[in-house]
């Protein structure tokens, strides 16, 4: 139905439109920004090839992607406030779009690490914008299920990249994998020009700001920039660089901690913070951002992990590794409107995350025993396992965010929600790959201790003995942080139970106490 049979809410985005269609319109560009960055990592060999890089030089078009979006995320809430809110959402469709156009145009690295910089400018703003239209175009009773539909955009990207970016690399070029945002890109911001709305309270609140003046806060900006830019390439860098052992790796800790602690201090009394920190005196939000930091923590540990496992130690291809976690992202699509239905309205949001990190704490340990001869069809069913229980937490932990907070802060939160996920991700890239190093020689060592001329391996050829030795010591780290992994995932269980609970059916501004 194209438009709506009741009245819209005061913030909403659909106007006159149906609200469910204008939820499938804005989630259009952040499920081609999501996509994106899966294609390129698939891409990432041929587009250093073709730009002459190295293979160092090459993980700089990921991290400065990383870095500027990294910048970009937790300021987008203060910049739809001024800017306003749809007009925020078109310039960061249209500078993805154009700067997707000059990626895939580059002919020099540096051309390209500047076009990605811009790419991870606009895509930035994406995510906090689109979960700003939705909490604000819908009830607190609807909020469960649109989250489900924006949910799909999250799982089902990250699942077909992979396999899109490989078809348009072999078949077509590198080129293709950005060109393809071009049409994607034009049809978003057609639509939302014609269809999304500008509500009058958000105008008149604009406007209200801009008769006061902006007390633009540069402190603010320059603290987030350096410090989450700085954070990110720390992260990015860590198992690189030798860990503590290098002095950038130090220097970079040093910045970062110093510009964090500051901007803490320096947001929460400002009048105009470019990073609303306040939000945090929410109990529910404070909660919520914990548990978006976790759920991006386990998932893009496990995501990365397991191509690994499967590529270097079980020989699969490309493929049969990506059919593996496809089939997770399968079930979990599948499952997501079920997860739509019953927060908030049947279970409680508080009994459902719980529930989600119980199941997923337990895959986990369940997946820390594996062997070499673990077959194709376990490991996809010990996947599916594992996520599963994913759309029972980003749906009900999405919706517990916004409680209590005030109608107008919703940009505000969705920024840091958004910025505190993609910050968790990072963490656990960087944890999964440092402790994998680690282990791995933790293992060697006490393997190559227990060899002896008198036991039972000492026929074998030191080559040979050296390839099991390292096969086992690699098996050995990979079971090592699957079980940590589980175990954090449990013992985050006494903090669900902080959540507030309401006694029926979500009322008024606030959903699944």
């Amino acid at each position: 139905m194209l438009y709506a049979t009741r009245p819209a809410l005061p913030r909403s985005a659909a106007g006159i439109y149906n609200p469910w269609m204008i939820a499938v319109i804005v989630s259009i560009a952040p499920f081609m920004e999501i996509l994106d960055t899966t294609i390129a990592n698939v891409a990432l060999t041929h587009i250093s090839g073709s730009l002459a890089a190295s293979q160092d030089q090459s993980t700089w078009i990921l991290t400065s992607y990383l870095v500027s979006n990294a910048v970009i995320l937790p300021i987008s809430g203060w910049l739809s406030n001024v800017v306003g809110r749809k007009r925020f959402y078109m310039i960061c469709v249209a500078l993805f779009t154009i700067s997707s156009v000059l990626c895939a145009t580059a002919t020099s690295l540096d051309f390209m690490l500047f076009a990605r910089v811009l790419q991870g400018l606009g895509g930035g703003g994406l995510a906090p914008s689109t979960q700003s239209m939705l909490a604000d175009s819908f009830p607190p009773s609807k909020r469960g299920q649109v989250f489900a539909l924006y949910g799909l955009t999250v799982v089902a990207a990250p699942a077909i990249g992979p396999v899109l970016g490989g078809y348009l690399t072999d078949t077509l070029s590198w080129h293709w994998v950005f060109l393809i945002n071009l049409p994607v890109g034009l049809i978003a911001m057609t639509l939302v020009s014609i269809f999304v709305s500008e509500p009058p309270v958000i105008i008149e609140e604009r406007r209200a700001m801009l008769a006061r003046g902006i007390n633009v806060d540069y402190v603010g900006f320059a603290l987030v920039a350096l410090g989450f830019g700085t954070l990110q390439i720390f992260l990015d860098q860590f198992s690189e660089d030798d860990g503590f052992g290098s002095p950038l790796i130090r220097l970079l800790f040093v910045i970062f901690t110093v510009c964090i602690a500051t901007l803490m201090v320096w947001e929460w009394n400002h009048d105009q913070p470019v990073m609303n920190v306040r939000l945090f005196r929410h109990r529910s939000f404070a909660i919520a951002n914990f548990l978006l930091f976790m759920l991006g923590f386990m998932l893009l540990s496990s995501s990365q992990l397991l191509p690994q496992f499967t590529q270097s130690l079980l020989g699969y291809s490309s493929e049969s590794s990506g059919m593996v976690l496809g089939l997770g992202g399968v079930a979990t699509i599948l499952i997501m409107p079920l997860s739509g239905i019953l927060t908030g309205r049947v279970v409680p949001a508080k009994w459902l995350i719980l529930g989600a990190f119980a199941e997923m704490g337990v895959a986990f340990l369940i997946l820390s025993h594996i062997n070499l001869d673990v077959s194709f069809d376990r490991l996809a069913m010990l996947r599916v396992l594992s996520v599963m229980a994913l759309p029972f937490m980003f749906i009900p932990i999405s919706t517990v965010s916004y409680d209590g907070l005030p109608a107008a802060s919703n940009a505000e939160a969705s920024a840091i929600t958004n910025f505190i996920r993609n910050l968790g991700s990072s963490v656990g890239i960087s944890f999964s790959s440092t402790m994998l190093a680690h282990r791995t020689q933790f293992h060697h060592a006490r393997l190559v201790e227990t060899i002896t001329p008198y036991n039972s391996l000492a026929h074998y050829s030191i080559p040979q003995l050296q390839s099991m030795v390292q096969t086992q010591a690699v098996l050995l780290s990979y079971t090592d942080i699957f079980y940590v992994l589980g175990v954090m995932t449990l013992m985050s269980l006494p903090v669900i139970l902080l959540i507030r609970t309401s006694s029926g059916p979500p009322k008024g501004a606030s959903l699944a106490h």
